[in-house]
């Protein structure tokens, strides 16, 4: 990655966790515990890749209207930090740091951990809700909170998770493992630009394109992961390494092998790229960010 481009993306994302942050609730009340684990969690880091990527999909498409996009982008990280926060837990991943700090449940507790889950996830469609206006635009609202409930729920995010939970210690084979990868990691990725093209305007045909881009990236992304799970170090990810064999874990690496999982890595990004290219969108960091993320070292 260029220092431009690290620069460019250092200056988004610290402009994004404004927006994120503006959206929290006061940790106020007798339920206050509750908020200040939500925002412990949510102001733990991170690249903040969901909404950067739903705001310059947005923008690729002539969307300017920052009062529809905002609640959006910052519903989709808190839907992204409670799915981290869940997968963090004793009874499924039991990793105790995250982005080098201590993960909720030790810092809060399992039973305030999983409610910090749940009241951000419940949180992010409250949010989300305020972008519409009552009025002709809420049409195209209503397609981007269809797409927000739906690619995090069972026939998503959710529906990768059940299926990595209930194989985990299992001899699985390549396309149980790729269901996984497409539900669990790529529907986010999915859900981000989508909701971005449609708040934009792009009708259905184009939003198709966008999510097959945003799929062979989230494909692409997790097999990238699995690949520094087994070469990276805890120093630089920010996070355990080797947590998938310690998990016995089956992986696109253990399948495939690390040179056909690099292979892979390449195959799925240039076909995202190909169809990327082929919508004639004028956005190079939007192109540049999208390569950045199979090609990631942390």
């Amino acid at each position: 990655m260029s220092s431009a481009l690290k620069e460019q993306i250092s200056r988004r994302t610290s402009e994004i966790e404004e927006t994120i942050y503006a959206y929290l609730p006061p940790a106020e009340g007798l339920q206050k515990t509750v908020i200040s684990a939500m925002e412990y969690t949510l102001k733990a880091g991170g690249k903040r890749l969901r909404p950067m990527l739903m705001d310059e999909t947005f923008k690729s498409f002539g969307g300017t209207d920052r009062e529809l996009i905002e609640p959006f982008m910052a519903a989709m990280e808190m839907i992204h930090t409670y799915s981290l926060i869940h997968d963090d837990l004793p009874c499924m991943d039991n990793d105790d740091y995250r982005r080098g700090k201590p993960t909720a449940h030790v810092v809060y507790g399992e039973d305030m951990a999983l409610l910090a889950g749940d009241a951000l996830l419940n949180y992010a469609f409250e949010v989300a809700a305020r972008a519409f206006r009552g009025d002709e635009r809420d049409i195209n609202t209503a397609r981007a909170f269809r797409v927000l409930t739906s690619k995090p729920g069972i026939s998503g995010m959710i529906g990768g998770q059940v299926i990595d939970v209930e194989n985990t210690g299992k001899v699985i084979n390549l396309d149980i493992l790729m269901t996984i990868h497409k539900l669990k990691t790529a529907a986010l990725i999915e859900c981000s630009m989508m909701i971005g093209a449609i708040l934009a305007g792009a009708d259905d045909q184009v939003v198709k394109k966008v999510e097959k881009i945003a799929s062979g990236i989230g494909i692409a992304f997790q097999i990238q992961d699995d690949i520094l799970d087994v070469t990276s170090s805890e120093e630089v990810l920010g996070k355990p390494v080797g947590s998938d064999e310690k998990n016995e874990k089956i992986t696109y690496v253990s399948l495939k092998g690390l040179d056909q999982a690099a292979a892979d890595v390449d195959r799925y990004t240039e076909e995202a790229i190909r169809i990327y290219d082929s919508l004639g969108l004028e956005n190079a960091f939007l192109r540049d960010l999208l390569l950045s993320l199979t090609r990631r070292k942390k």
